[in-house]
């Protein structure tokens, strides 16, 4: 068909649209009302002409006012206006000359009044033009229509907007609700916002702290810090982005939050509120602090609830993350004392800084620290060692340590990032870093002298034995802490199927099957056999009780003495004992009791003495 022809809009499917996908709340429809005041005042200043007194003032429903009442001092609308801006969805009166959005006003959308729907089935809009004319009423339905018509009253230059509430919105129209939204939104607008209550109207606006210099007033700074965090901030930090008009202020938190969480920031465009808590303004890793901002430039979505992931919002996270740099450096290098008492709760957000901080990484590193077999050590003093010898692993870490030299050196890697920050190491200082396992060191471990061979091979031997149905291999060695008599020991492939092998045990049939499966994949793809996942309980050949364990005739007492060993090396390297060893355990005590002092085995303090097998 020839010719152009306007799309039908169906304004019920469009408030429909508001509600459920774009708007969270209907609660949005006050922060609306006063992005638009704010923009009409804003209009009017540009005429050439001002006053203080020009402002916002809401009339809550209640009592006798069955209606809820918005009038701002704007320059008002005329019957033409009225026409061409309330009636046609998407069209805004905020653009230049043109027609792109102009960044000095908080609503650019042409969607804002529509919000109101979501409150009530019908809008009045009241308003007299700066430039003259006749006072102008405009009516809106929920239903598509509307109706404007002149007026002959006298009224001041600016817009009311009436709305009678819906059955089911009047709560969000009351004189609470219209002090906590206006609040909540409007509390640092650069005009005078009021809500009119009975025998008083209460002014709502604050002064924006956050925009303050940081020696103007720190006392009120940091009261604002506690209001925000919850707690007395560490420090505060000055945050100014010209290239997208942002300012603000970041407060460094007073407690360590969860690992790879991320540090939500207040967000004002225009000084209007548009979040509380929005992910993606900061950089991943400043997870330290809290930011409040205020910007002129970033660009909101159409809900004016998040912000548009564009090039503006992509160089204000650069910048804000720079800032944040530039703290921490000037803190490490003029302020040492209080470096420490940020080290002392964000040591680990430091740690991932300066993993991807290679400027940053240089000035700071040499004051982490990390836990080491030798205690919890600075960088600074660990790298005066040309070789840094690490393990992975928690359970790499406490092994090793085990069968170690009591003057040995190792680094724990297993704390969240230290094994990464270990790796970084040679990249900054004169140092060598080497992973260690602990069937590595295990193998290094000397055996028994020459003398006492056949005796710790014979010891080896019935101790596996003595293990029999356990998958674990008994050897001798010659650790460097004579007062630990065994160790259980095994690689992180062996931890891992011992621990399925545990959930097998409480699984349903399903996921027993499924378990299983798991092992054969594993060890298909390893190449490894069913014998090579063995764990080993080390003897200590330096331990007057293994020696002593060694010569032990009684092959019962033997066996009860080798079990107790087991359970105990489990419990000293923090393993959980499963079901079967805890049998083992208390069998294994019961029968030395036993045979210590003859009590009849039929009392119950079990016992496998008469050779018949244990059962789960």
């Amino acid at each position: 068909m020839p010719g152009s022809r306007p799309f039908q809009v169906d304004l019920r499917g469009v408030v429909d649209l508001l509600s459920r996908h774009i708007y969270s709340s209907p609660r949005v429809y006050l922060r609306e009302l006063l992005q638009n005041g704010v923009d009409a005042i804003t209009a009017r200043r540009e005429l050439g002409v001002d006053s203080p007194n020009w402002g916002i003032r809401v009339y809550p429903r209640g009592g006798a006012r069955d209606e809820f009442i918005l009038t701002d001092d704007g320059i008002g609308l005329t019957a033409v206006e009225v026409v061409e801006l309330l009636a046609t969805v998407g069209r805004t009166s905020k653009r230049d000359i043109f027609d792109m959005p102009r960044s000095d006003y908080l609503g650019q959308f042409g969607i804002g009044l529509l919000s109101c729907f979501m409150v009530a089935d019908t809008i009045r809009i009241r308003s007299q033009s700066a430039s003259g004319g006749k006072p102008v009423e405009w009516v809106g339905s929920a239903d598509g229509t509307f109706s404007v018509r002149e007026i002959d009253e006298s009224l001041p230059v600016g817009t009311s907007v009436y709305l009678t509430p819906r059955f089911d919105t009047g709560e969000l129209l009351s004189q609470a609700s219209a002090i906590k939204l206006a609040g909540e939104f409007g509390e640092y607008l650069p005009v005078p916002v009021c809500v009119d209550t009975p025998g008083e109207t209460l002014r709502l606006n604050r002064d924006p702290v956050f925009l303050r210099e940081i020696g103007a007033n720190p006392g009120e700074l940091f009261s604002f810090g506690r209001e925000l965090i919850g707690g007395e901030p560490l420090d505060v930090i000055d945050i100014s982005v010209p290239g997208v008009g942002i300012r603000g202020k970041a407060f460094v938190l007073p407690y360590a939050p969860a690992p790879n969480a991320h540090q939500a920031t207040r967000v004002y465009l225009g000084r209007m509120l548009l979040s509380e808590r929005l992910d993606g303004v900061l950089p991943d890793w400043a997870f330290f602090v809290r930011a409040v901002i205020d910007s002129d430039s970033l660009t909101p979505t159409a809900s004016r609830e998040a912000l548009v992931e564009d090039f503006r919002l992509e160089h204000a996270r650069e910048e804000l993350g720079n800032a944040i740099r530039r703290w921490l450096i000037d803190l490490s290098m003029r302020d040492p004392h209080r470096m420490g008492q940020f080290l002392a709760v964000h040591e680990s957000a430091l740690k991932q800084l300066v993993l991807h901080d290679d400027d940053l990484a240089g000035f700071v590193t040499k004051q982490l620290s990390v836990e080491t077999s030798l205690g919890r050590m600075r960088v600074e003093r660990l790298v005066e060692n040309p070789v840094i010898r690490y393990a992975e692993t928690l359970d790499e870490f406490s092994q090793v340590v085990g069968i170690a030299r009591e003057d040995s050196l190792i680094v724990n890697g297993g704390y969240l990032w230290d094994a990464d920050l270990v790796r970084l190491l040679p990249t900054l200082f004169d140092v060598q870093v080497e992973r260690i396992d602990v069937l590595s060191e295990l193998d290094q471990l000397d055996p028994p002298p020459l003398d006492d061979r056949t005796v710790a091979l014979a010891l080896e031997e019935r101790g596996t034995a003595a293990l029999e149905g356990r998958d674990c291999q008994v050897v001798v060695r010659i650790m460097g802490q004579p007062e630990t008599p065994a160790l259980f020991v095994a690689d992180p492939e062996v931890f891992r199927r011992i621990d399925r092998g545990r959930a097998r045990g409480v699984a349903s049939p399903l996921w027993d099957r499924v378990l299983g499966q798991v092992d054969e994949v594993m060890s298909t793809a390893r190449g490894r056999a069913a014998g090579d996942y063995r764990s080993r309980m080390c003897l200590n050949w330096g331990n007057q009780l293994v020696r002593s364990l060694a010569r032990l005739q009684d092959d019962a007492v033997f066996d009860r003495c080798v079990q107790l060993l087991y359970a105990q090396s489990q419990l000293a390297g923090h393993r959980p004992l499963t079901r079967a060893d805890r049998k083992l355990l208390h069998a294994a005590l019961a029968d030395l009791i036993a045979l210590r002092v003859g009590v009849d085995q039929d009392l119950g303090l079990g016992g496998i003495l008469d050779g018949s097998p244990e059962t789960e």
